[in-house]
């Protein structure tokens, strides 16, 4: 069976809990601390002064500096959320040094690395994931950072891109590809501001102490209290007091860090093996960082700030294990590679594993004759099973998948001029005059250049097979990431006014642009992730209502709406589910259902992607544009859902003692 990724989840949602705990523990600590060794200094300057030993002890004081601490790291932590939630992940990687890859690069390592990406991201269901290159890095190292998949970025370092091979890249990848499944990423974030919290406060320690050490303030401890410098000799204490409260604090958090990095590396390790079937390649990768003379180690200067998020060691952490953020290179290698004669790999980069011509063409072949076909009950199941939990067969069919795509239209997906052609493409009719209103639509707010290399484009979609579609939307969203927010507003207007120049959109192309601006918009505006507020279906059962009655009103389960939803809703069992009639069943209803299942726990949105596919498949079998209709309802849902294998033998499957 493969690691549940719900349970994984679950997980990192309870790691984010204890560091809340944690956290709240040091703070208490540190402003007693405060509030302590400032009242201690005070009552040595009151009993060894005469005058203030008769006057009462100013409690104020100590509580005023804890207050002040307090304050300092709370605020400090919340600055530091703030402004990395701002930048998402784009933010980490630029702090890094990484620079954004384009996919007109012509570096022969970042196309390679660029594929690889593109690939291994749709075949876990989530868009691609933007690139940035830290070419000023040779040691072999990589990141995921950001707050979900929607603003989220793989930075990669000059040595990982060129010194590994394609397997070992692959390794890599899948691993970091894990966190942004596993939910890691926005646990590292909220590391990063605590610990920044903390480390204010010895900061603002050496700033006291060097303001007042250069101030004049140099006197002999009597001339100080003749001439009223008792206080400030009281101040410069309370700032060396600080620096080592905040050293502590430091230390703490740092501990902090370590002990939950450590175990969330071990299950990103199994999760890229589970992903690749082949723990060679990331045993590999591992061992090439063991003989390379740079190993995993970054030059930059924020490489510390993050140290918790790399995909190897990162800074030195210290002579002692208690500060290491990774498990140690032998201990994961023997995990990978049990057999393993502590022989390293000098170079990596002889032994390319990709798939093979034969298996390519086959795949293709299934690609392009799958169009009309029906797909089985039992194949789009599977394809539930593994939400968030991507295997082999997966990569190999999402690279098939991207050879299938017209090279016209590839190639303009990854132009940031071309991409909004091949987008605005995706939603015109088939119907010539709808088209053609829609067409007028475009040409009163797109630019003429655009009209023309959509109308271009345009039999080029048309062709291609319908569960290219949404892969399609996936590969387009890192360049069309990279436009500038004037093009971005103009893109906006120009989808909105596409929609609704079709009265009758259909469900799946709703679908594809929901999905689309759900994951464009981080980047460009302020949106508030979903917050869990649901931990039970019973409560919900008018937006599970609305979601599996439209369902049941579409497409190939039209036939019998009732048996559909009867199918649909049997999965739902505590829920009060009634099947509405289809004029209650619109896009703007469903829109706002969606909305608020969005809002239950991860474990509930998974019966709901199993209730949907029950409800398409009501009959043991649905049509192409159902199945990838349910990947799109699931992406809604966040559930990363992988391609559906229909008819083909999956592969790569593991247990969990593997």
């Amino acid at each position: 069976m493969p690691t549940d990724f719900f349970e994984r989840q679950a997980q990192a949602h309870r790691s984010t809990w204890w560091l809340v705990v944690m956290f709240a523990v040091a703070v208490i600590g540190l402003v007693g601390g405060t509030m302590v060794v400032t009242a201690v200094i005070l009552q040595y300057y009151q009993f060894s002064d005469h005058q203030l030993s008769s006057q009462r002890f100013p409690w104020e004081i100590p509580l005023g500096a804890g207050a002040a601490a307090l304050l300092l790291i709370c605020s400090g932590s919340l600055f530091k959320v703030a402004q990395l939630r701002a930048g998402g992940g784009t933010g980490v990687a630029e702090r890094l040094g990484g620079r954004r890859i384009y996919p007109n690069t012509s570096d022969p390592a970042e196309k390679r690395l660029l594929n690889v990406v593109e690939e291994m991201s749709l075949a876990a269901g989530i868009p691609v994931l933007p690139i940035f290159y830290l070419s000023e890095e040779e040691g072999i190292n990589a990141f995921a950072a950001g707050y979900s998949s929607s603003d989220a970025v793989l930075g990669v370092t000059r040595g990982a891109a060129e010194g590994l091979s394609r397997d070992q890249l692959q390794g890599v990848i899948g691993h970091e590809l894990s966190h942004v499944l596993n939910g890691d990423m926005r646990m590292n974030i909220r590391l990063i501001g605590v610990l920044h919290g903390i480390l204010l406060l010895g900061l603002v320690g050496r700033i006291v102490v060097r303001a007042l050490s250069h101030g004049g303030h140099r006197s002999s401890r009597r001339d100080s209290k003749d001439s009223g410098g008792g206080a400030m000799m009281v101040i410069l204490l309370i700032g060396f007091a600080l620096i080592v409260l905040g050293s502590i604090g430091t230390l703490i958090g740092n501990l902090i860090k370590a002990a939950v990095s450590r175990q969330r590396e071990y299950l990103a390790d199994a999760s890229a093996v589970q992903f690749t079937r082949n723990p060679d390649g990331l045993a590999g990768a591992l061992k090439r960082i063991g003989a390379a003379i740079a190993g995993s180690k970054l030059v930059t200067p924020a490489a510390a700030e993050a140290s918790h998020m790399y995909f190897a060691q990162g800074v030195w952490e210290g002579f002692t294990g208690l500060m290491a953020t990774h498990p140690p290179l032998r201990e994961r290698i023997l995990r990978l590679d049990p057999q393993w004669d502590g022989k390293l790999i000098a170079d990596g980069r002889g032994s390319v594993a990709d798939i093979s011509s034969e298996t390519a063409a086959g795949l293709v072949g299934a690609v392009e004759q799958g169009r009309n076909e029906e797909v089985p009950a039992a194949d789009i199941a599977e394809s539930v099973r593994h939400v968030g939990n991507p295997i082999e067969s997966h990569r190999e069919y999402a690279a098939a998948l991207l050879r299938s795509l017209p090279r016209p239209v590839n190639a303009a997906a990854h132009d940031p001029y071309g991409v909004r052609a091949v987008l605005y493409a995706l939603l015109l009719d088939r119907d010539a005059t709808i088209r053609e209103r829609q067409y007028a639509r475009l040409e009163q707010f797109s630019e003429p250049d655009v009209v023309v290399l959509t109308r271009q484009l345009q039999p080029a979609i048309f062709s291609i097979d319908v569960r290219s579609r949404l892969p399609l939307v996936d590969l387009a969203l890192p360049t069309l990431r990279a436009i500038s927010p004037a093009q971005y507003r103009d893109f906006d207007q120009c989808f909105r006014e596409l929609v609704e120049a079709d009265n009758r959109l259909g469900l799946f192309e709703w679908a594809l642009a929901q999905i689309l601006m759900r994951h464009l918009r981080p980047q460009f505006e302020t949106v508030k992730p979903p917050q869990v507020r649901f931990y039970g279906l019973a409560k919900l059962g008018h937006p599970c209502s609305i979601l599996l009655s439209t369902l049941a009103h579409s497409g190939h389960a039209a036939a019998l709406p009732e048996s559909a939803f009867a199918a649909g809703a049997a999965l739902l069992p505590e829920t009060s589910l009634t099947l509405l009639p289809a004029h209650e069943c619109g896009l703007g209803p469903l829109r706002t259902a969606l909305a608020e299942l969005v809002s239950c726990a991860p474990k509930l949105r998974v019966r709901l992607v199993g209730a949907c596919a029950a409800t398409i498949c009501a009959d043991d079998v649905a049509t192409v544009e159902e199945a990838e209709l349910l990947r799109g309802i699931a992406d809604l849902l966040e559930c990363p859902m992988p391609p559906i294998l229909a008819g083909q033998k999956m592969t790569g499957e593991m247990t969990n003692d593997e």
